[in-house]
């Protein structure tokens, strides 16, 4: 196992080692009204981050929690990876680097006093989290990073994200009725899966940013990838393409996951699929769900990728 793929591992069993310590209560914190797991958040980071310096060509991916960014962020590599054609040498200095910082895989894990170390980051940086716009570096913004927004309709979200905090332990355990009631008032970790597609939407037409949708990222990785590459400023062939489909299918980031996650691997990796959400919302949740998404989003244009009518109706 390289020194990446060991401080990874480390990095995840630590993290849940950490979170078995805390009790309920202290698991979660708020900062500026929105809760955020106190195991690996802090409010030192998320105050340093507004004087955190984007470069143009950073790659920011952004996707509330369970929403396929684990996933993406693998296209994304591997995307860039080929399309860079970066020469041996590069590879090898690249690699080397991010050994020794061994960076966290989400921009708000990086500890306040770490944030400067991403200077010594080789570009093109790809940088993943779960934040929303007004609480990211506004040098993104400024600078003109590229910003890929991925959205997963809002019914599986919440089935995903209730399997996946009850076999966590930097969150509560809470059963079903609990954690959809919670979710639906946003009382989660990262906030309101509707505030963050409202504040969104308000990026969704400035030409630096993009919004690619799960269900479609599923339905046609090809026409997926065409478009992040495009959106990226690479030329991918059809071998290529096919490439990269084939490195991060769920199947083989199951199989590789023991090397890169340990055993957080059984924790990240359930299904993966589209209309989960049937086999949990009672009748009285789906209706709720439905007026909810009526009032907050249906008027949006990131609401209407969402295709609401085509994965969230029975």
């Amino acid at each position: 196992m390289d020194e990446f793929r060991k401080h990874s591992v480390e990095f995840y069993d630590n993290m849940l080692l950490d979170g078995a310590k805390l009790a309920p209560e202290e698991k979660l914190f708020s900062y500026k009204g929105v809760l955020y797991p106190a195991t690996v958040c802090c409010a030192e980071t998320l105050t340093a981050l507004e004087t955190f310096e984007a470069r143009r060509d950073d790659v920011i991916l952004t996707g509330y929690p369970k929403t396929g960014t684990h996933w993406l962020d693998k296209i994304l590599n591997n995307v860039v990876d080929i399309g860079a054609k970066y020469t041996e040498e590069e590879k090898n200095k690249r690699i080397d680097i991010e050994n020794e910082l061994a960076m966290p895989p989400r921009l708000e894990f990086v500890h306040a006093d770490k944030l400067k170390m991403m200077e010594k980051l080789p570009s093109r940086r790809i940088i993943v989290t779960h934040l929303t716009p007004d609480t990211l570096p506004k040098s993104i913004f400024k600078n003109k990073a590229k910003v890929l927004v991925l959205i997963r309709n809002p019914k599986d979200t919440l089935v995903s994200y209730f399997h996946f905090i009850n076999k966590m332990s930097i969150f509560p355990t809470l059963t079903w009725d609990s954690f959809f009631r919670d979710f639906m008032n946003g009382k989660v970790g990262w906030g309101s899966y509707f505030d963050y597609i409202k504040e969104w939407d308000k990026y969704i037409d400035d030409e630096n940013v993009t919004a690619l949708i799960y269900e479609e990222l599923k339905e046609n990785p090809n026409l997926g990838l065409k478009k992040i590459a495009a959106f990226l400023g690479y030329s991918l062939n059809e071998e290529e393409i096919q490439k990269v489909i084939e490195k991060s299918s769920f199947k083989v980031m199951m199989e590789n996951g023991p090397n890169t996650l340990g055993k957080f691997t059984d924790i990240i990796f359930r299904k993966g699929s589209v209309g989960d959400w049937r086999s949990m919302f009672s009748d009285s949740q789906n209706q709720e769900m439905d007026r909810k998404f009526e009032e907050c989003l249906a008027g949006t244009k990131l609401g209407a990728k969402i295709n609401y009518e085509v994965y969230c109706k029975m």
